[in-house]
């Protein structure tokens, strides 16, 4: 083989993708996460222990499972028959308490404008009961300032 034929062959290597080459698909398909109903997850549970033993390991390996499946979905179904087998979404549960808070807030704010318009009611009442003299004249003075401390 001469060095021009070297090249060549290095040439062609180079331009044919390899298996492994990230360029050649740009888009890489994500696996899907399987999804096991309730009632899949009885039929299974209940084929294994029905079954003689030994036979499990066939199962698990014509179903496509792991013995942990087994394992978790076995925990389910002992907290709750229904609500233990269903799927279980995933992620941050949802605050069972946030429409109560946002409720409550929105009570405080409402509750806080009504107690600032009785405080302004009140203190007009007051200027008017000294304008008709049923109170006595008082000198509004910020506290400390008023002279009685020593």
């Amino acid at each position: 083989m001469t060095s021009r034929d070297s090249e060549a062959t290095l040439q062609i290597a180079a331009t044919q993708p390899s298996q492994y080459d990230s360029k050649i698909s740009p888009y890489v398909e994500r696996p899907v996460r399987r999804i096991f109903t309730a009632d899949y997850k009885r039929r299974i549970l209940q084929e294994a222990e029905a079954g003689p033993p030994g036979t499990t390991g066939a199962l698990l390996r014509r179903e496509g499972l792991y013995s942990s499946h087994l394992t978790t979905w076995r925990e389910q179904r002992a907290r709750g028959e229904l609500a233990g087998l269903t799927a279980q979404k995933r992620g941050p549960k949802p605050d069972p308490f946030a429409v109560e808070r946002g409720q409550l807030r929105k009570a405080i704010v409402q509750l806080q404008a009504e107690l600032e318009q009785a405080r302004t009611i009140i203190e007009v009442q007051k200027k008017v009961a000294q304008l008709l003299g049923l109170l006595p004249m008082q000198r509004t003075a910020p506290p400390g300032e008023s002279g009685d401390e020593i």
